[in-house]
């Protein structure tokens, strides 16, 4: 594939709901181009953009793609994206490398939740957009009707090109000198038509309409076409947000000139290459071999092979210029997210802000002896894809795969087994409970041992109380009772108490110990003998101080459409949750704040979406911890007593 500079380069990513057939019109586009000879189908599992495995055997899109297309001498180089919602780290990754989108609709299905999505996700990254009405050749098919829908949801900025008075009434709202042209029945000349669209779709402002069927190939050069004249070309850009070596804000304009700056947007693990680094080209030019800097990592990296990528192929590259989207092989210190630029005019763009996971599930390996392996596997899997966590829960001693949802949980797992040979099983999520006092007590901790020879004794007194701090120890001691090199024994014995509480082993929180009293022997005394004693006076003095259970309250913020705020407040209320407030958002949402138990969280990803059809979303964070019910309290205590006696 031969050179392209950044006035022959459009980059377009492919969005929307699942099923619209983006994978099917690239392979439409290659065949009217000549790269392939036959129409590739999804469900054969033979198009160029779903080549791996995994996509292969679901017959949907996991991960993002490139696949460039050359045509009218210009390069088009396609971000290919699932439709599947879990996938969306994948969506907002190929928004930050492209500049620009086409959402496609099913001509028969029109505005579904991913097409709702994909606007929202053009209006986050302050993107053009164009809607792609794909499978015209089905039956019963109203294509009037569609954009008349989508006009109807999106603003009157959605435009048909051959509708000329809809599309100069949209050119008229993007500049106050055109609406009073327009207001006053003048026409415009042809140099303000064309620049007020070009204008206007570059803003995001005017979103042109496009027909096709991809399976019978027509329309598809003509969607090209709108590509290369309507999708504005990298050059004009509008400056890059980023940080100097200095850490100040700066914008990066565009260009082929000047030093090199690469932005790293996504990592595949290659089978046969190992990693590869997909990266658009920012400013500059670059050749195999250059030595290039990463300031994150603070090292040089050396270019070695350089392509270009369509699917899974990959395609000589001699050079790269500005706006071009380029494949590196084998780099040492980059990951997604991560800047190359010159040593010495170092600049550092954002990295792409994967989404919050919301649905936590505990695995462990299915054999034994195998924890190494799936910490492995875990880790080369989260380089390809940031958007899901691995936590590690110290008090329930449970690994947490957080996702998006069930399905790229599933998938994450198959890829552990199928890749690394790391097989994993799903088991029930415990809660982080804890323990506390909401009495006091008085009590006496005496541990004596006489074992013939030397022996061991310790005797301290404790008053114990509720405290704001997790655990506040006073020594109260008056003369030399208790040496006072033993007083931080008695602390010490008291700290590690509090890692198990009396009710259900939880950890202890928010409990003072006052030390006032106690007693010693000059031979047998020692500084085990006084945490010895230090436990039994805990343990004892605990349970004496009316102990209770707590669990951990989330904040809790949701953001659905208004039609589902009544459910979701009901269904909240019935999580033993409690709504805070309410907020209205632009674009007939409504955000509401509210606290819940952890516990009844767990699976929240998956019943908010069923709830609202997928149009719901929340982030929820700890909060604190509170009391649990009396009722629920009990079945928690009895069930640690079952598995302690078993």
């Amino acid at each position: 594939m031969k050179g392209y500079n950044s006035e022959t380069i459009r980059n377009i990513a492919l969005v929307g709901h699942g099923g619209t057939g983006k994978t099917t019109f690239l392979e439409a586009a290659l065949l009217a181009t000549g790269v392939i000879s036959r129409l590739g189908k999804v469900e054969d599992g033979n198009t160029v953009s779903d080549f791996d495995k995994m996509e292969i055997e679901k017959g949907y899109s996991i991960g993002l793609s490139v696949v460039p297309v050359e045509y009218n001498g210009c390069k088009i180089n396609f971000l290919d994206t699932p439709g599947v919602f879990d996938f969306v780290g994948e969506v907002d990754s190929a928004m930050r490398a492209a500049g620009s989108a086409a959402i496609f609709v099913d001509a028969s299905s029109g505005i579904q939740v991913g097409t709702e999505k994909a606007w929202a996700s053009c209006n986050q990254f302050g993107i053009p957009r164009m809607f792609v009405i794909n499978k015209t050749d089905k039956d019963n098919v109203n294509l009037d009707q569609v954009v008349e829908d989508l006009k109807a949801k999106f603003g009157i900025s959605v435009v048909t090109l051959d509708d000329k008075d809809a599309v100069t009434e949209a050119i008229a709202e993007t500049d106050e000198e055109l609406m009073e042209k327009f207001f006053s029945g003048e026409e415009f000349t042809e140099e303000e038509y064309k620049a007020g669209l070009s204008k206007g779709i570059a803003s995001g402002d005017i979103a042109p309409v496009i027909t096709c069927s991809s399976v019978k190939g027509e329309g598809v050069k003509e969607v090209l076409d709108a590509i290369i004249k309507y999708i504005p070309r990298p050059a004009i850009h509008k400056p890059y947000a980023a940080k100097n070596e200095a850490g100040e804000d700066i914008e990066v304009q565009p260009s082929d000139n000047g030093a090199p700056s690469v932005f790293v947007f996504k990592t595949i693990a290659d089978p046969f290459l190992g990693k590869i680094s997909l990266a658009k080209v920012i400013t500059g030019k670059l050749t195999p071999a250059m030595e290039i800097y990463n300031p994150r990592a603070e090292k040089s990296e050396k270019l070695g092979s350089m392509f270009f990528m369509r699917g899974k192929t990959q395609g000589e590259c001699p050079s790269v210029s500005a706006g071009d989207i380029i494949a590196f092989a084998k780099l040492q210190f980059t990951q997604t997210g991560d800047t190359l630029c010159d040593k010495n005019s170092i600049v550092m763009f954002p990295a792409v802000e994967m989404p919050q996971p919301t649905l936590f599930t505990a695995i462990e390996p299915a054999k034994k002896g195998e924890d190494d392996k799936l910490t492995s596997g875990l880790r080369k899997l989260n380089e390809e894809d940031p958007s899901f966590s691995v936590i590690r829960n110290v008090e329930t001693h449970q690994e947490l795969l957080g996702t998006q949802g069930d399905i790229q949980a599933g998938i994450i797992m198959a890829k552990l087994k199928e890749r690394y040979g790391a097989e994993v099983v799903t088991v029930p999520q415990k809660v982080a409970y804890r323990e506390t006092i909401k009495g006091t007590s008085d009590v006496q901790g005496k541990h004596k041992k006489q074992t013939g020879g030397s022996g061991q004794y310790g005797d301290c007194h404790i008053r114990f109380s509720p405290s704001q701090e997790e655990f506040e120890f006073v020594d109260s001691t008056v003369g030399g009772c208790i040496p006072k090199q033993f007083i931080p024994a008695v602390e010490k014995g008291l700290r590690d108490c509090m890692e198990k509480g009396p009710l259900a082993g939880c950890k202890c929180q928010n409990i003072k110990a006052d030390l006032y009293f106690g007693s010693y022997h000059a031979v047998d005394s020692d500084e085990m003998s006084f945490k010895v004693a230090a436990s039994l006076a805990f343990k004892k003095g605990i349970v004496e101080a009316k102990p209770c259970l707590l669990e951990p309250v989330m904040h809790v913020e949701i953001i659905v459409p208004d039609d589902y705020t009544g459910d979701v407040m009901g269904d909240m209320n019935k999580r033993r949750g409690r709504i805070l407030g309410m907020e209205p958002m632009a674009g007939g949402l409504q955000k509401l704040v509210a606290e819940a138990p952890q516990v009844e969280l767990f699976s929240y990803a998956n019943e908010l979406r069923a709830m609202t059809q997928a149009r719901g979303s929340f982030t929820q964070e700890f909060e604190r911890y509170d009391e649990v019910p009396a009722m629920l309290a009990t079945k928690i205590i009895e069930a640690h007593k079952a598995e302690e006696e078993e």
